[in-house]
């Protein structure tokens, strides 16, 4: 019997019938191999974040193995969609040494995930799959001056109630509670400076009322669903973006890789 069939075998054997098996063999070994030619250094051979380089890097290296992933499109607590982890993997994060692996093929894209999914069992549990939510277009009145500022206004008085124990009154990531924060991986959390042109969530408006619904899993930037009214969400990014700085180029913001294949 050819390896890769003993392998699923055993692999079977071992997991409930409640859990998916993952069959394609050769994905996975296509994806471990860019995996270790790429993303070890910062990840770690165990895909922990305990990589080589993860010591010097602030933010930490993301682990695998817990299946908890920030950037998604699916509700709070929910495994991200296999687009979602496409889009982090070609467009990076920005702030962090997570740079964009735009050269890399969409199939091979592909195989880094399924080798990514070996990580961690929640992604072999049928609960822990979402459908992703469905997100407004930004209103009208975002392009109109008068109008975003009478929602600014409302919008500052809800991020006050809502956000600024976190990131701070001015929206700097300075509140009180930040010295208490940590993440499911014992590592500072640290807010965002949300006057920054560019975050890791992306740079629009839908962007930022994304995070509001989805939540960041694994960190204490929960989902707002249930908390506040659409309506209110689009106040307080209204009011952000009265806040944000000027956009100037910066250092902070990792290349594109060179991807290795060879």
């Amino acid at each position: 019997m050819h390896l890769s069939a003993i392998i699923l075998l055993l692999t079977a054997a071992c997991l409930s019938a409640a859990e998916p098996v993952m069959l394609d063999f050769n994905r996975y070994m296509e994806g471990k191999y860019l995996f270790e030619r790429n993303c070890i250094v910062c990840h770690g051979p165990r895909g922990d974040g305990k990589g080589e380089m993860a010591p010097t890097l602030s933010p930490r290296p993301r682990s695998f193995r817990e299946g908890m992933f920030k950037f998604r499109t699916t509700p709070s607590g929910a495994l991200p969609t296999e687009d979602d982890l496409r889009h982090t993997i070609k467009h990076g994060l920005t702030g962090t040494a997570m740079g964009m692996f735009a050269q890399l093929s969409d199939e091979d894209v592909t195989n880094v995930i399924e080798y990514v999914k070996s990580f961690s069992r929640r992604w072999r549990k049928a609960e822990n799959y979402a459908e992703p939510l469905t997100f407004p277009e930004p209103p009208a009145w975002l392009e109109d001056a008068k109008q975003k500022a009478t929602h600014a206004e409302k919008g500052r008085a809800l991020f006050v109630t809502n956000c600024s124990a976190c990131h701070g009154p001015a929206a700097d990531g300075n509140g009180v509670v930040v010295p208490t924060l940590k993440d499911i991986w014992e590592q500072p959390a640290r807010p965002s400076d949300l006057r920054q042109p560019h975050l890791r969530c992306g740079d629009r408006p839908q962007d930022i009322y994304r995070v509001l619904a989805t939540g960041l899993n694994g960190t204490p930037m929960a989902s707002f669903e249930g908390v506040l009214t659409p309506e209110q969400r689009w106040d307080i990014i209204a009011w952000i973006f009265t806040q944000k700085l000027p956009d100037v180029p910066t250092l902070g913001n990792a290349p594109p890789r060179e991807v290795v294949k060879k």
